[in-house]
């Protein structure tokens, strides 16, 4: 991947969203590894197939889902949400052929280890989210439950993204949240990028013409309607239960998820995993 050019030292949303529009996206190594074995035996491989190793990189489902929307056919008259139902409209040969999975997120980062430890850190935190959020939708009988899950693994694509191009940024702003855990995140991302990274979703979001029912699902605040806020409280469990079982934020967590499932906060905690001795 070619070197951040030296103008987005500058503190410049329009500089950062024009380069991500044109920049490789990364992704994982596994990704890339899984995809190629899968390739091998291109005449016996499935959409299926296929989703299920996409599902596990956040980024990889980014460049499907963008990807996708690129190249909509003028008979296409719904946006594509789901990773099986783009992979299965432009056919799997289309799909090892337009969307290789390069450049590695491992070789993007060989040259700092501890922006990949946050990143990859943060693509595991997604990973939960998401399985939160599929049980939820499924315990509420959504019929669309995959939208939801896609939703919520790209919830924090601009902060997985901004660990890629701007590592050094991402780790000064981590040294100083941990040098001072009263310092807001938002205040932090203001000062040291010159916007928020919930500015730069939003953006991207809109040059990569995303369907609109996933950004709006991706929108903490957007309403009080049932599937945003199960992508919300599963980001938000995710986030605090990373911090370890014992974090303040978990037990308004628990009243949330509760209310939003009808049962009991002890139900709650027993179905999501919280240990025993907590």
């Amino acid at each position: 991947m070619a070197s951040v050019p030296v103008e987005l030292a500058a503190k410049d949303i329009n500089a950062w969203v024009n380069y991500i529009s044109t920049a490789a996206i990364p992704v994982l190594k596994l990704t890339a590894r899984e995809l190629g074995q899968l390739q091998q035996d291109e005449d016996n491989t499935s959409a299926r197939a296929i989703t299920a190793v996409v599902h596990h990189d956040p980024m990889m489902v980014f460049k499907v889902l963008s990807y996708s929307q690129k190249h909509k056919s003028r008979s296409q008259l719904q946006d594509l949400v789901e990773v099986e139902q783009a992979i299965l409209m432009m056919g799997t040969s289309a799909f090892f052929r337009n969307i290789p999975p390069t450049p590695l997120v491992e070789d993007t980062l060989k040259a700092n280890l501890q922006a990949l430890t946050h990143l990859l850190r943060l693509i595991r935190r997604a990973h939960r989210a998401a399985k939160f959020a599929a049980e939820w939708a499924a315990h509420l009988m959504d019929l669309h439950a995959e939208e939801v899950l896609i939703a919520t693994l790209l919830h924090d694509l601009s902060e997985m993204l901004m660990w890629c191009y701007a590592p050094d940024k991402m780790n000064a702003m981590c040294a100083m949240q941990a040098a001072d855990k009263t310092l807001r995140s938002k205040a932090v991302q203001q000062e040291v990028l010159g916007f928020q990274l919930q500015e730069l979703q939003q953006r991207i979001v809109e040059v990569f013409q995303l369907p609109p029912l996933l950004s709006k699902l991706m929108q903490d605040q957007a309403s009080q309607e049932q599937r945003v806020l199960n992508v919300k409280y599963a980001v938000n469990l995710a986030r605090h239960s990373a911090n370890g079982w014992d974090d303040a934020a978990l037990p308004d967590d628990y009243r949330d998820i509760a209310q939003f499932l009808r049962m009991d906060v002890d139900k709650v905690m027993r179905v999501i995993g919280v240990p025993a001795t907590v």
